[in-house]
């Protein structure tokens, strides 16, 4: 068993990664702020890997502080820049299985995070695999109090040089600025969300 370092799990590292986009795919200059998205990632040790158990208590409780953790981080990371779009995803080493990344993705670590925000109506985007080091995921994105809102459908693609090992889970939230550059489809607008059920 590796020692803990935080609560009660071992984390071997963080990342955290950010995207300055200044134009669109075609040249076009961003219609107003460029776009900032960005990632962070923690590398934690899978209690589990190896082995079934019913119970997955040792991810899930202690779970609220990592997602503590995560609020803090994204809110160093991004200053001054608010925050308006989110999704999150996992990676799972090869010893373990798809549900252990999950367990860290549920509400009790996702709520600590809402609130770093100032809010968060939306179910957050998720997705997640098995995979070893250097495995690629695009991470979904949504707009955080209103899932109807086209223009931030998005999401940020992210590899991780050394993770996960085959005992390893790797926990991923992403964030936005903005939608789209140039978004174009219709439908709701940010400017009209109403932020009540977390869909307008």
């Amino acid at each position: 068993m590796k020692t803990a370092n935080f609560a009660s799990y071992h984390i071997r590292k963080w990342y955290t990664f950010v995207e300055e986009t200044l134009a669109n795919e075609t040249g076009q200059l961003a219609d107003g702020e460029p776009l900032f998205k960005y990632a962070i990632g923690a590398v934690i040790a899978n209690p589990y890997a190896g082995r079934f158990s019913e119970s997955l208590a040792e991810l899930i409780e202690p779970s609220p502080l990592l997602g503590q953790e995560f609020g803090r981080r994204i809110r160093v990371l991004a200053g001054q820049h608010q925050i308006v779009s989110y999704g999150k995803a996992c990676l799972v080493g090869s010893q373990g299985e798809y549900e252990h990344g999950n367990a860290l993705l549920t509400n009790p670590a996702a709520d600590p995070i809402r609130v770093a925000l100032g809010g968060g109506k939306s179910w957050v985007p998720s997705t997640g695999k098995r995979g070893g080091p250097g495995v690629t995921i695009d991470v979904p994105l949504a707009h955080k109090d209103a899932l109807y809102v086209r223009s931030h459908y998005d999401s940020i693609s992210l590899s991780f040089g050394d993770g996960p090992a085959a005992d390893e889970l790797i926990i991923i939230w992403a964030f936005a600025t903005r939608g789209r550059l140039h978004a174009r489809l219709g439908g709701l607008e940010a400017a009209d969300v109403k932020g009540n059920d977390g869909l307008y």
